[in-house]
């Protein structure tokens, strides 16, 4: 698949802001979408099926790395608020004007202090198995907290991102993982687990994100916002964002059954597709 993937064959490019260089890539043609990444992710854990499909849904997309992880500079955070940053200063950067904002678990958090601190740059809000701000329903399993802590085989990202008793998921897993570990040659290198590990914390929050003016943002937006979620996201639970469903105006809910925490990873073309539909409704 790499062979003809518009997202794996992408050159790297570098972005200095701030004193700090930020790698990116960008590809695609179209309305500009910026993704942020998960929790230990680079540019590389986005699952190029799911790139490609929103490059052929008519979107420019652009990842990057954030400061001081994977081929960027700078110091290194799991701070939202600096993922943020990271996010504003690239937007502002290179010029793309109002873009569809994504954010996939902690990169969702950063999106949505994005949408409070910088409503101008943000048309459409995209988060994917992320955490609402303020007090949980439910929270995340201590299974997430000990997974993310140590170096993952295949069996660990079947639990994590995946749903381990369904075949039919299971299955998705292995394509995902085989379209995974093809590695271009300036591949961003992996996060230290064991970095990454201290400052995630012993066990699960509640709320894993007390920003009350962000919640308060939500609930008064007029910008779209789209939660892509699983039935069994073991990190943040989509029950969260049923929670709020009647106190936030724009928010639509997609839910995948069978499924953990990376949706798109199992079902990367229809995740593309269903980020699509939700930009084109404003427009029906």
């Amino acid at each position: 698949m790499t062979e003809h993937s518009v997202s794996f064959n992408a050159a790297t490019h570098y972005l200095e802001v701030g004193g700090r260089t930020l790698a990116y890539r960008t590809f695609g043609h179209g309305t500009p979408l910026v993704m942020c990444v998960r929790f230990r992710g680079t540019m590389e854990s986005w699952d190029p099926a799911f790139l490609d499909g929103l490059a052929q849904q008519g979107f420019q997309v652009t990842i990057f790395d954030y400061s001081g992880l994977g081929r960027s500079t700078g110091e290194r955070t799991y701070n939202p608020a600096s993922l943020a940053k990271d996010t504003i200063e690239l937007i502002t950067a290179l010029k793309l004007g109002k873009v569809v904002l994504a954010g996939w678990s902690i990169g969702g958090v950063a999106a949505q202090i994005v949408l409070a601190q910088a409503p101008q740059l943000v048309s459409h809000l995209v988060l994917i198995a992320t955490t609402p701000p303020g007090l949980l329903a439910k929270p995340g399993e201590q299974l997430f907290y000990e997974l993310a802590k140590r170096d993952n085989n295949f069996e660990d990202f079947v639990s994590l991102f995946f749903e381990p008793d369904s075949p039919t998921s299971r299955a998705a897993a292995e394509r995902s993982w085989g379209r995974l570990v093809s590695r271009r040659d300036d591949a961003s290198p992996e996060v230290p687990f064991d970095w990454a590990g201290a400052q995630l914390g012993e066990g699960p929050k509640n709320p894993v994100f007390p920003a009350d003016a962000v919640l308060h943002v939500l609930k008064n937006t007029e910008v779209p916002v789209l939660h892509l979620g699983a039935d069994h996201d073991i990190a943040f639970p989509v029950e969260n964002w049923y929670a709020l469903s009647d106190q936030l105006p724009t928010l639509h809910v997609v839910t995948f059954p069978s499924s953990g925490h990376g949706p798109q990873l199992q079902y990367p073309r229809t995740a593309a597709r269903h980020i699509a539909a939700f930009v084109e409704a404003a427009h029906d």
